[in-house]
């Protein structure tokens, strides 16, 4: 998986190539699925901006996952370096290895999406089923916050 989002000059910025599946797992280039959402376009549902988000982790885009974060997040009460840095590193330091969508329920200003994130951090398996929790604001789906369960849990209800 590359890393797009590289260190130059001190500053995160995105490599040329983008010529490769994104890593939401949707089967599309990354230049034709989440690309559009890290460059700007807001996510039309709440199921595309929780893959844009996995894809931003995956591909370091650290100013993404803080873009898209609800402004009640409760990560956004800490300092905004503190955080950059916490979220830059468990990007660096995780593989992510697949995403898997379990179930999505959209309201008009408001969703629930589960899935299963698989990663490992080194030789750990650090995989993880969420229902995640987003809101509409503005015309934009953020995210609120989840439901952690440890591993692979397909019994995880909306």
């Amino acid at each position: 998986m590359p890393r797009i989002f590289v260190l130059a000059d001190s500053k995160w910025q995105m490599t040329k190539d983008q010529n490769f599946l994104c890593p939401c797992c949707s089967g599309k280039p990354y230049v034709k699925c989440c690309a559009v959402y890290h460059e700007g376009k807001p996510a039309e549902t709440a199921t595309a901006l929780m893959r844009s988000r996995y894809s931003a982790y995956a591909l370091n885009n650290i100013d993404y996952i803080i873009r898209t974060l609800h402004p009640r997040h409760p990560s956004l009460s800490q300092n905004l370096s503190t955080l950059k840095a916490e979220k830059l590193k468990f990007s660096l330091s995780t593989t992510f290895e697949k995403l898997e969508i379990l179930d999505a329920k959209e309201l008009p200003d408001q969703a629930t999406v589960v899935f299963i994130a698989y990663l490992k951090q080194g030789d750990e398996d650090v995989t993880f089923t969420e229902r995640s929790y987003f809101a509409k604001v503005d015309g934009k789906w953020l995210y609120v916050n989840g439901d952690l369960f440890p591993g692979e849990n397909r019994s995880v209800k909306m």
